[in-house]
């Protein structure tokens, strides 16, 4: 097949040649000064500057539904919104980074060099519409976020992390590969643009089409950590740095969704009755199943961990509501703007887990923060939205994501559904504030660690502010994210 190349598949992708042209200028000053870093400071400058010019890119670029290299990629509303918040996700977590004792100082060049490589395949996943394309993100993605993880400066936990990610990972791999494979026999190629027409009619005459979007899906189910293909998640969150923590609980996060999104948008769910009640079902599961262990966790990141693989199942019900609706906009719209608010609430929220750690090896419990009210009021106050947002109290921009996805569910039919987050949703109230009662109610000498932390909590005090202020105009915000998807 001949693939004609044109400038305007170039200024398409251009975000991705932007981030590859930064990610190696560290690990190129890095080598001309004879192996020595550079200083941090200058090393995170041109990290920053890479992203801010590859989302001015993206912006400038993308969102007009246009496709390149032969249809393999697509830059649409999904694209532009999940890929700026991607790339926003990734600043954020390399800030924390810059600061973290489990990541600062030597191979910070090497560690940039990866995360900016993640960033691209998180471009190349979150604009994919060719399941081989798709594939491609999401290796080039995950390779980089093993090697991130085993490079920590922690000599036990992050090892172990690390391999538990990679073995697990090669298997969801192994899972989706499959299934494209079986998809290739039935319909002779695997661009999802292609056979979306004749997928609800497939589903139902081709077995061979339904095993292979069914395994697709459950590859995905792993990566965006549904239940019970979540077990992963807790211990690698735990044992992997923080920052790398915060990477992966929302840009991996987010443009894993919106790869899944696009192969729910196929209305297979329409087709096949079994896999339809399959899906609700893992996500009721997965909400309970995350909230009821979060509640058992004294170790604060190991909480957030079983609380991001509840905030999996509601984003599951949104994903649900897509692929069963005539109008898709609006469910997708619900989904990407939760998205946009767990962004916020989870990065803040690790910032101010990443501040708590003096050393590599220094576990942060929610027990710890006794006393944090009265040594740090401000970050406790930042901490306290980010906990409320999570639990989704109002007027916080994490109600009004809970909202626009459980209003979709409910116009679709989907009361259940719907019901079933919102009794979760409570049940989740009870481990948010336990945090918050230990931080204002306990005498302690809770402390931030004692070398500089400027930029994680110039990080962590915006993220609480835009939480904060965005929740004021919410309407607004979703009404934009719904208007780039009509388009």
């Amino acid at each position: 097949m001949k693939i004609d190349i044109g400038l305007s598949d170039i200024l398409l992708i251009s975000p991705m040649i932007a981030l590859f042209l930064a990610s190696l200028i560290p690990i190129t000053v890095k080598v001309l000064r004879g192996n020595k870093e550079q200083p941090a400071i200058a090393t995170l400058s041109q990290a920053i500057l890479g992203l801010v010019v590859s989302i001015g890119l993206l912006i400038v670029f993308g969102g007009a539904g246009k496709t390149a290299f032969n249809n393999g990629l697509i830059f649409d509303g999904v694209t532009q919104w999940l890929g700026v918040i991607a790339l926003a996700s990734a600043g954020a977590a390399i800030i924390m980074m810059y600061e973290n004792p489990s990541t600062k100082g030597r191979q910070f060049s090497e560690l940039i060099f990866l995360a900016l490589s993640s960033a691209i395949g998180m471009l190349i996943l979150v604009s994919a519409v060719d399941l081989l394309m798709v594939f491609i993100g999401l290796e080039m993605m995950s390779l980089s976020l093993y090697l991130m993880i085993a490079m920590s400066h922690e000599e036990k936990l992050s090892k172990e992390a690390a391999l538990k990610y990679f073995v697990l990972g090669s298997f969801a791999s192994a899972i989706f590969l499959y299934g494209t494979a079986f998809i290739f026999g039935s319909t002779g190629g695997t661009n999802i643009l292609n056979f979306m027409e004749v997928a609800p009619d497939l589903i139902q005459t081709s077995r061979l089409f339904l095993f292979g979007i069914t395994f697709v899906i459950l590859g995905f189910c792993f990566k965006v950590s549904i239940a019970p293909f979540h077990a992963w998640t807790p211990d690698v969150y735990q044992g992997s740095p923080t920052p790398h923590t915060a990477l992966m609980a929302t840009a991996v996060k987010a443009v894993s969704f919106a790869a899944f999104l696009r192969i729910i948008a196929t209305k297979s769910l329409i087709g096949s009755e079994h896999l339809f009640d399959m899906l609700q079902w893992l996500a009721v599961i997965t909400m309970i199943l995350g909230n009821t262990a979060a509640i058992l966790q004294n170790n604060f990141k190991r909480m957030i961990a079983y609380s991001s693989v509840a905030h999996s199942g509601y984003l599951l019900v949104g994903v649900i509501t897509a692929g069963v609706s005539d109008n898709s906009a609006f469910g997708a719209s619900g989904v990407i703007f939760y998205l946009l608010s767990y962004g916020l609430m989870t990065l803040g929220a690790f910032a101010i887990a990443s501040m708590l750690e003096r050393s590599e090896n220094h576990i942060v419990n929610i027990d710890d923060l006794a006393g944090f009210a009265k040594q740090r009021p401000m970050l406790a106050l930042c901490l306290t939205v980010f906990l409320l947002s999570l639990a989704g109290v109002p007027p916080t921009l994490g109600f009004f994501g809970k909202f626009y996805l459980f209003n979709a569910a409910i116009g679709e039919g989907l009361l259940w559904l719907a019901i079933w987050g919102m009794l979760s949703s409570v049940i989740a109230v009870y481990y948010y504030l336990r945090p918050i009662v230990v931080m204002y109610m306990r005498e302690g000498n809770a402390e931030i660690a004692g070398h500089s932390l400027n930029a994680t909590t110039v990080t962590a005090v915006v993220m609480a502010l835009a939480i904060t202020l965005m929740g004021f105009v919410s309407g607004p915000i979703f009404t934009a994210v719904e208007a780039s998807l009509l388009r």
